[in-house]
């Protein structure tokens, strides 16, 4: 039961994950090179810290979990383990390449973002879109199995 549990809020938060990354690429990221204010939120812009870091990792916390009590059950682990797998290469390109630059232009002063880099790191940051499909699939893939 804990497990099913477990399977189904996994999937919801990399489903949620997975939405506001669609929605962030295609409603955010065409606007804000030409209006960095907009993603500074010390210049009343929005603050993509105040839900990514919260929501990514409650996603961790429940794809270890939701693996760990499936363990016994090879067909759901596997499933589970290719959405911790496609997850943790997300957080791992996150953390090296695009959330220090994303910090960098949300420091900066609006006036001095090359728009250029600006539209080089959304497509960077897009590309991540795959494995955040890859990470929800699999864990859907695990709670029909289970």
């Amino acid at each position: 039961m804990w497990t099913l549990l477990l399977i189904a809020a996994a999937a919801l938060t990399s489903g949620v994950l997975l939405g506001a990354g669609i929605y962030e690429t295609v409603v955010v990221d065409p606007v804000w090179p030409k209006r960095p204010g907009i993603v500074q939120a010390r210049n009343g812009g929005l603050s993509r810290q105040r839900f990514w870091l919260p929501a990514h990792t409650m996603c961790e916390v429940l794809l270890i979990l939701a693996l760990i009590t499936a363990w016994d059950r090879p067909d759901v682990r596997l499933a589970l383990l290719v959405a911790v797998i496609a997850h943790a290469a997300v957080r791992v390109w996150s953390l090296l390449d695009v959330e220090p630059a994303g910090r960098a232009f949300e420091r900066s002063d609006p006036a001095g973002v090359d728009e250029a880099a600006a539209v080089r790191w959304t497509r960077r940051s897009a590309a991540r879109l795959p494995l955040d499909l890859i990470t929800c699939g699999a864990v859907l893939w695990a709670l029909a199995l289970a």
